[in-house]
């Protein structure tokens, strides 16, 4: 047996596990936040006080209909009830919810943190996430299993510690410290964000496909700015009283992942008034750490119970857990902070940041406890969430869509030539690049990418602005980096590693895969590039080159490999390097370039623009190969080319040649290369390099 300080006690002996980049922390560490029962047993009275164990929970008795939704811990219960210790209750919770998930529309109705406001959702329900893995923190340890004892009665209770950040240790009950059941185990902690750049179409059409309905909760209470009225009687308690209550609070302890306290429904009452002194306390505003300027939603801090090795920083991933948002964490990790004032003042200030990034308000940064993740490929709402070659070719969805390409192609080269002021050779090559991708690497070489230069876009005019809108409404996530001399010296495009903090900070850099980056040099004007600008203008050169980012680490640099679209627009040629080069020749030049685009995109039907983006989606994932024939004639074909001028072509040259017909055969649903395709990547090759020679004659050394 253990009283609540001692129990506390015991908790800096709990080791710490390693599961970040950065390798682990020399100092030893608390143990994390725990779980344990925060559901009161439906069985009270006598019955309840029976001595001997229990469970807290009638065997066989479990939630149905739509409590799956509002009560999942309940159904989680109800297994663990009827298996008892056995670990196959864990996988039957995990089967359970996938099944659900498969029923008619069961996604749809499972409310997203991405669409509603936290304060809409019952705490402890059944949410999903879309998201982005920004960080991962070290392992943490919780107790699986875990036995409380009444000190009157002397009934003992085992409860699961899974998929719960909080334990309920009534006034007279104790955590058995040396109970043969308990159990202690380990979960991975991930800090995530909303995706970065996620295009407002793809918000909107995820709002509109969830049929969740929810209303502000009025069983829990988080600090906001929209206060309930029990809220707001809090807030005209005398101070003394306020005092009076965080003492009583601070009765609350923790062990070996553990958190509990003496009284959770009073705590409850009174979360609002505390977290928004823990508030005051920060030493600076809490920074979600978004990797892109002005981007919205919610950060969560996610626990991970299975197969967390399967993932890593800048993953996409859909997730499907439990809602923790218990006030009683804040006032909890306020008291830690308390606590930690009275060690060394340079040990305090290092541990009191960690524990700020780490454990900030759960009304700030809500928890979840992931019953089920999956990895996505994409996060085009109008298409299937896995695209696998073989899944594909038996989708109904995708062979019908297929069978429509060559219309819907040329609808969007028609739509693009408009965006390009009638260049129809230049919405080409924008079709190609919207489609590419990094198919496989070799050795370090990313084959695939294709960054695309627009040359010859006017200086100091809104034309890239609006170009970039009309990628927004095609590309499901985006960012338009506009390369000015200060932007280039100020932002942080490289993420790096604060090690007093022990955490990932974000750079702009860090990005999921198949985020489009436009970046606009139109602005760029005469300056001097400090030390940090000249960093910026090389990460984006390793980033073109070899798709891969370089972490900073301090004392070491970490590749990390990306899959990002490049499009530059400038004036001349651009100052980074770039897979392709096309010189912009305008057939109109409108005299409100604003209105010009917004009456383009008022004149596409929403249809037929949703079937823009399922095209330059869906072709990212199409498989495609050379046939042993075609490649004899390939290579006839350059040999030829080089009798006739050694100069004309190089290696590098039919590499290019190479790549334009990839995604030229795809763009047209073609998965194999046919000579047709190849005599047309040719002549589009040859017709751009006659442009940027007639350029260079104009402008002499232009390029």
């Amino acid at each position: 047996m253990a009283s609540c300080s001692s129990a506390v006690a015991a908790t800096a002996a709990v080791p710490w596990g390693v599961g970040r980049p950065g390798g682990p922390r020399p100092e030893a560490r608390r143990a994390w936040e725990g779980a344990g029962d925060q559901r009161p047993s439906p069985r009270g009275g006598a019955a309840a006080r029976d001595a001997g164990p229990r469970w807290p929970w009638p065997v066989g008795e479990m939630p149905c209909g739509e409590d799956w939704l509002s009560h999942p811990l309940g159904i989680v219960q109800g297994f663990f009830a009827q298996n008892g210790v056995n670990s196959d209750w864990e996988k039957k919770v995990i089967e359970y919810f996938k099944e659900k998930l498969k029923e008619n529309n069961a996604p749809k109705w499972v409310p997203s943190l991405n669409e509603v406001p936290l304060h809409y959702l019952k705490p402890n329900s059944f949410v999903k996430f879309r998201c982005m893995i920004q960080d991962m923190f070290d392992p943490e340890f919780y107790m699986g299993v875990y036995e409380t004892v009444n000190r009157n009665t002397k009934a003992r209770v085992l409860h699961f510690g899974k998929y719960r950040d909080v334990a309920e240790c009534g006034p007279q009950q104790e955590v058995d410290l040396n109970s043969p059941r308990t159990t202690t185990l380990e979960r991975q902690t991930f800090y995530c964000v909303p995706v970065p750049g996620e295009s407002t179409w793809v918000k909107e059409a995820y709002v509109n496909a969830n049929q969740a309905r929810v209303s502000p909760s009025t069983s829990y209470t988080p600090s906001r700015h929209k206060r309930s009225y029990e809220d707001d009687e809090d807030m005209d308690l005398q101070p003394s009283k306020q005092k009076d209550q965080h003492a009583g609070a601070r009765q609350a302890g923790s062990v070996g992942g553990l958190q509990w306290c003496g009284e959770p429904k009073r705590l409850e009452t009174e979360a609002s008034t505390g977290q928004q002194l823990n508030f005051l306390n920060l030493s600076s505003p809490f920074d979600l750490n978004f990797p892109l300027p002005g981007e919205k939603g919610p950060a969560c801090l996610v626990k991970v119970y299975e197969d967390w090795d399967c993932f890593k920083v800048n993953d996409v991933l859909e997730l499907y857990g439990v809602l923790s948002v218990d006030p009683v964490l804040s006032i909890l990790n306020n008291d830690e902070r308390d606590a930690s004032s009275l060690l060394d003042p340079m040990e305090c200030a290092d541990t009191a940041e960690e524990q700020r990034v780490h454990s900030p308000p759960a009304s700030l940064v809500p928890r979840i406890h992931v019953v089920l993740a999956q990895k996505l490929q994409h996060i085009n709402p109008l298409l299937p969430a896995c695209l696998n070659k073989e899944e594909s070719k038996t989708c109904k969805f995708v062979s019908g869509f297929m069978s429509e390409l060559s219309p819907v192609r040329a609808e969007l080269l028609g739509f693009l030539t408009h965006a390009l002021l009638g260049d129809s050779l230049a919405a080409e090559y924008l079709i190609l690049h919207l489609i590419s991708t990094v198919y496989t690497r070799r050795d370090v070489l990313p084959l695939g990418k294709f960054t695309v230069n627009l040359s010859g876009c006017p200086r100091n005019s809104t034309f890239t602005e609006h170009l970039y809108r009309i990628i927004q409404h095609l590309v499901p996530a985006s960012f338009r980096l506009q390369m000015t001399i200060e932007n280039m010296n100020h932002l942080k495009f490289i993420p790096h590693k604060d090690y007093t903090a022990n955490r990932l900070v974000s750079g702009l850099l860090q990005l999921p895969s198949n985020t489009s980056l436009v970046i606009d040099e139109t602005l760029l004007e005469q300056g001097q590039l400090d030390t940090p600008g000249v960093h910026n203008v090389t990460a984006l050169s390793n980033l073109i080159t070899w798709q891969k980012v370089d972490y900073d680490f301090s004392y070491h640099q970490m590749e990390f490999p990306c899959n990002i679209n490049v499009f530059i627009t400038s004036e001349g040629r651009s100052l980074l390097p770039a897979d392709c080069q096309i010189h912009l020749q305008p057939q109109l030049t409108p005299p409100n370039m604003e209105e010009y685009v917004d009456s383009l995109l008022s004149a596409v039907l929403p249809s037929v623009l949703d079937k823009f983006r399922i095209y330059l989606t869906l072709l990212r994932f199409l498989d495609y190969s050379i046939s042993d024939e075609i490649t004899k004639a390939v290579e006839e074909d350059f040999v030829e080319m080089r009798k006739n001028d050694p100069q004309s072509i190089t290696a590098d040259d039919l590499h290019q040649l190479l790549i334009v017909a990839r995604f030229l055969s795809l763009s047209a649903g073609q998965t194999t290369l046919s000579r047709e395709r190849w005599l047309r990547a040719k002549q589009l090759e040859s017709l751009r390099r006659t442009r940027l020679q007639q350029q260079k004659c104009v402008n002499g050394n232009e390029l």
